[in-house]
């Protein structure tokens, strides 16, 4: 008989000896992916603001062709000893007040009452969201309605009780006012949305130590809810702060560009289509561009220096 004969093992093949191939196809996977954006990005955004930016240097007007003569900095010069610009600046600045510090302390009271209903909470959410998707025109043909003197749901309402009402879009005093209150019922669902969307991520382990402890739901809210939510607070305001300074719809439709009420958006637009000065235009635009990014820049900062500080 022979032996048989058994075959030396096996070893595995020595890592130097193999190469590594680079994944080129999945390296450009997610630039294939970002090409379709990046190229409507382009276009539509960072083409048109750097033609903008080219055009506030020369006198470029709609009725004539070309850029026309070059300026230097005159368009901005011209602007800032502007009165209309200025008195659009103020009304900016002045619908800013009225709707920032509103819409982001009741869309916070709000958030924290309906994630405390238990039952019908969904009911809340598509009442309070549901405005927001309403379009500009919509919100503006339904306020106009019921602001109208006299004959409007709103003056019906106060004629019953005895009360005069006033003449909310025409009357200076109140215009600013009652467009500002058509904005906080239209816009307030999202930073609705955004804070209740926050609250759910707050654990119910912390509610349920401090109710052992024995907080109430005030002192629960005040210690738990609030400190937690500040970053989402920062988010929304920073937000809502530059949905404010860049308001032109309501505005437009409800008051067609009354004195008193006219946004600088709304200055762009009147210098550019109506006054066919299109680089006096583009010189407001990008002027207005950088004050809105100082604004966002500055709060920015200074949410971040308060999270350093929480942090330490």
């Amino acid at each position: 008989m022979t032996a048989a004969t058994v075959a030396p093992p096996r070893t595995p093949p020595s890592t130097s000896d193999t190469t590594t191939t680079p994944r080129t196809r999945g390296d450009a996977a997610p630039w294939l992916f970002l090409a379709p954006f990046g190229v409507l990005y382009l276009l539509f955004v960072l083409g048109p603001t750097a033609y903008g930016f080219v055009l506030s240097f020369f006198d470029t007007s709609l009725v004539r062709p070309g850029l026309g003569d070059a300026v230097g900095f005159g368009n901005f010069t011209a602007l800032l000893a502007s009165a209309d610009f200025w008195s659009s600046l103020g009304n900016t600045v002045r619908f800013t007040l009225f709707t920032t510090p509103v819409l982001v302390v009741l869309s916070l009271v709000l958030a924290v009452l309906v994630n405390r209903v238990g039952r019908g909470n969904r009911v809340f959410r598509f009442a309070f969201f549901l405005p927001y998707v309403l379009p500009s025109a919509t919100v503006a043909l339904i306020w106009m309605f019921i602001l109208t003197p006299d004959s409007g749901g709103l003056a019906t309402v106060l004629g019953a009780v005895g009360v005069d009402a006033p003449s909310w879009l025409g009357d200076p005093d109140w215009a600013m006012q009652a467009i500002a209150g058509v904005t906080l019922w239209w816009t307030l669902g999202f930073n609705f949305v955004l804070y209740l969307a926050a609250l759910q991520d707050i654990p119910r382990e912390l509610y349920e130590a401090a109710a052992i402890d024995g907080a109430g739901p005030w002192q629960q809210t005040a210690r738990i809810t609030f400190p937690l939510l500040h970053r989402t607070t920062a988010l929304v305001t920073a937000l809502q702060l530059i949905a404010s300074l860049k308001v032109f719809d309501q505005i437009y439709l409800m008051t067609m560009g009354a004195a008193d009420t006219r946004p600088v958006l709304e200055y762009v637009y009147d210098t550019g289509f109506t006054d066919y000065r299109v680089g006096a235009a583009s010189a407001a635009s990008m002027l207005y561009f950088l004050l809105i990014l100082l604004v966002s820049g500055l709060w920015l900062l200074a949410t971040r220096r308060r999270d350093r500080e929480v942090i330490r």
